[in-house]
């Protein structure tokens, strides 16, 4: 993040303009609304200006500017089209301490004005950090067109409740889930059409049942990586949890989607190296449960494919604490999908098994006569120490030595890799390409299909073996 957000509060505080030209005049208006007291110095006003002087609304100190009218400012604005105006405005303001902005000029700024969209008294930003302010107009465009003209009365809503519902609810959290359930609920839509009195009692009705809000544990399924896979429903439970149980699959941008200001747990996982065991798991996510606690389980992929999901379920719900259970994209759909792979094809796989490389005793296990009759697809989970092991399974049962196989690392995201090569040497060719994980082994004549995808911005990496 290379800008602090913030929204200042400039009513009846005097804010300096220099210039009086149209781009002048914008900046100008946008500070009149937000109460600023507006003073101006330029040689020339467009009319506007002009007008707005001669009623009062704005004053025109001089024609020229000297540092002495920055004096007691609580902003500047710089928008003239000579940069070393500009440049002497912004070391002056700077030198004082007082928040400038040049216009189109990042480097002489100390903040920026973003792209505003106004539903008072609910304000949102959008900022570029001066790289393209019509990129940021493009994009708060999209968002009116998605808000509704009406989005203040829900604060005006919340405001009126706010005092009833910090007495009646003694915890953040539960005052947290309270809001939350209300603008999930019927009284969004009441509020928006005006019905203030109907949206009052819905809220009563509401406030009565959440005196006693219990903890909840929500297992999510997080996708291979990238995170425009997460569904709709886990983007909002990460926005809504205050605490998130991570793997250590589980991406930093998707980490990143979730509230500020929730707590974060890792629990992960890998070969020898355990941060927390399974068992210790779920005991946390029980004693989180009965705290209270709106609990976000994120797990790599999908929690019911190899991510041992159940076993916190039943832990869970066994204690008594609900328990709900969010999909994800299992890395073997979406890792084929990235990289070109149908998991099953007509003629050639007619059907698919998943195993992992993993089995109680560190040792893969799997039917193997079975796995070996080919015409089918194979997708190894957590194989990749495992591999030479696996191959030579298959291989002793009988599946061919030529038999295509991929292995993609990090698939779906930006550092994505796929190592393409035959069952009876696919091991060394992984071992001589520094394959380090997460990696997904997908077994069968659909390999062949592998490729580059071609959504992914930073064209992965394709190795092809014989």
């Amino acid at each position: 993040m290379r800008h602090l957000p913030a929204f200042l509060d400039i009513a009846g505080r005097p804010c300096l303009v220099i210039g009086g030209g149209d781009v002048a005049a914008r900046k100008i208006a946008l500070l009149e609304r937000a109460g600023g007291r507006v003073h101006v110095t330029s040689p020339k006003l467009v009319p506007s200006l002009s007008r707005d002087v001669a009623a009062g609304r704005i004053r025109h100190l001089s024609d020229n500017f000297s540092p002495d009218q920055l004096d007691g400012s609580a902003l500047v604005i710089a928008a003239t089209s000579d940069r070393v105006l500009n440049a002497h405005v912004s070391w002056e303001a700077q030198r004082r301490g007082i928040p400038v902005n040049v216009v189109d000029d990042p480097a002489l700024c100390t903040f920026q004005v973003p792209a505003i969209v106004d539903r008072a008294p609910v304000l949102i930003a959008i900022s570029t950090g001066g790289a393209s302010p019509v990129l940021a107009r493009w994009v708060r465009r999209r968002i009116e067109g998605f808000l509704p003209v009406a989005l203040g009365r829900l604060a005006e809503l919340a405001d009126r409740w706010r005092p009833a519902a910090k007495s009646h609810l003694a915890s953040v959290d539960a005052r947290k889930a309270f809001w939350e359930s209300v603008f999930d609920g019927p009284a969004v839509q009441l509020a928006l059409d005006g019905r203030n009195d109907d949206a009052d009692s819905v809220l009563r009705e509401t406030l009565d049942r959440s005196r006693s809000i219990p903890g909840a544990i929500h297992l999510v399924g997080a996708g291979p990586g990238d995170p425009e896979l997460l569904t709709l429903r886990a983007h909002r439970l990460l926005q809504s949890a205050d605490i998130i149980v991570h793997d250590r699959l589980v991406s930093p941008e998707i980490l990143d989607l979730a509230r500020r200001d929730a707590d974060r747990i890792y629990v992960g996982k890998a070969a020898g190296a355990h941060s927390m065991s399974q068992d210790d798991i779920n005991a946390l996510l029980i004693r989180l449960g009965r705290q209270g606690k709106q609990v976000v389980r994120l797990k790599g992929g999908d929690p019911f494919v190899f991510g041992r999901g159940g076993e916190e379920m039943l832990a869970v719900e066994a204690a008594g604490i609900p328990c709900h259970i969010v999909p994800g994209i299992t890395a073997a759909a979406g890792i084929g999908a990235a990289t070109g792979i149908p998991l099953t094809h007509r003629g050639t796989a007619q059907n698919v098994t998943f195993i992992t490389g993993h089995g109680k005793n560190g040792e893969p296990h799997a039917d193997w006569p079975t796995l070996a009759r080919g015409g089918q697809t194979i997708v190894v989970y957590m194989g990749l120490a495992a591999l030479p092991r696996i191959t030579r399974q298959l291989l002793d049962h009988g599946l061919a030595a030529d038999v295509p196989v991929a292995v993609i690392e990090k698939g779906t995201t930006p550092d994505q890799r796929v190592i393409v090569g035959a069952l009876d040497s696919i091991a060394d060719t992984v071992l001589r390409n520094d394959i380090a994980g997460p990696a997904l082994t997908i077994i069968g004549e659909v390999a062949a299909f592998a490729r580059q995808s071609e959504d992914l911005s930073q064209s992965p990496a394709l190795v092809a073996a014989g």
